[in-house]
């Protein structure tokens, strides 16, 4: 998957900008920052976005070049999901709940990628691959190169996650802690970039489909424990987390309940 990932990023400029746009709502595109559309400052970063769950609904809009690209990738995206729902029905059961209640919450699903590139930058002091955030989604598989650059907020102080051979990062995101009621909480963490070397990223993000109601599961609702949110659309979230831009305050706070 890393080594598709870097043919991609090195096929010529006209070949990858077969790819570009800065519509957000297009299921596969190439873009740079994060929403070039309404920043002032960007972030050191390309990326490839790609929907990819239903696999068959969206594999041909995915490039074509190299030539093994989507049957490598898709490959990559079905062996993906099954550990996600793997580690969903294993989170359930740390709180408590039947097996199959978190994966219930999230309507159709959707999963998506983002093929991160961060090219060598000259002055890495002056901006970030990524500014520091929290993940808007439920869960996020996170996989790396051997370049350091993930970073995560840990006691004030932020902490090099560097990477490990054949490992995974596992992120828990906003959903996830609107679902367990902050017993989960959701990560912020940021990329930051160096001067000598590109660095490869592949983080795929797990989601409730756009129309499913998201809120504190019921069973983690008590009179100790009250609801720390109220019921909302994933799609009403995501408008409001991809308007903001990236940013250190987590939108949660927008969605407590009055």
């Amino acid at each position: 998957m890393l080594h598709i990932a870097r043919e991609f990023f090195q096929l010529s400029e006209s070949e990858r900008l077969k790819m570009y746009s800065d519509d957000p709502s297009k299921t596969t595109r190439l873009s740079t920052s994060f929403n070039v559309r309404t920043e002032k400052l960007s972030n050191w970063r390309d990326f490839l976005r790609l929907h990819c769950y239903p696999l068959q609904d969206h594999v041909q809009e995915w490039p074509n070049n190299p030539p093994l690209f989507r049957e490598q990738v898709g490959e990559y995206c079905t062996n993906v999901r099954g550990l996600v729902l793997r580690l969903l029905e294993a989170i359930s059961e740390s709180l408590g709940l039947e097996k199959n209640c978190i994966v219930k919450a999230l309507g159709r699903q959707g999963q998506h990628m983002a093929l991160n590139y961060y090219p060598p930058c000259p002055q890495p002091e002056l901006t970030y691959g990524l500014p520091g955030h929290t993940d808007a989604n439920l869960i996020t598989v996170l996989l790396q190169d051997e370049l350091p650059g993930l970073q995560v907020l840990r006691n004030g102080k932020w902490v090099a996650v560097n990477p490990i051979p054949n490992t995974f990062i596992v992120n828990i995101g906003d959903m996830m802690q609107v679902i367990s009621n902050n017993r989960y909480k959701s990560v912020l963490h940021r990329a930051v970039i160096n001067c000598n070397s590109e660095r490869i990223s592949i983080p795929t993000f797990y989601c409730p489909s756009p129309d499913a109601v998201i809120g504190p599961a019921k069973e983690l609702v008590n009179y100790d424990h009250p609801a720390m949110y109220r019921n909302f659309t994933y799609a009403e979230y995501y408008e409001k987390f991809w308007n903001k831009g990236l940013a250190t305050e987590c939108c949660l706070d927008l969605f407590k309940p009055i």
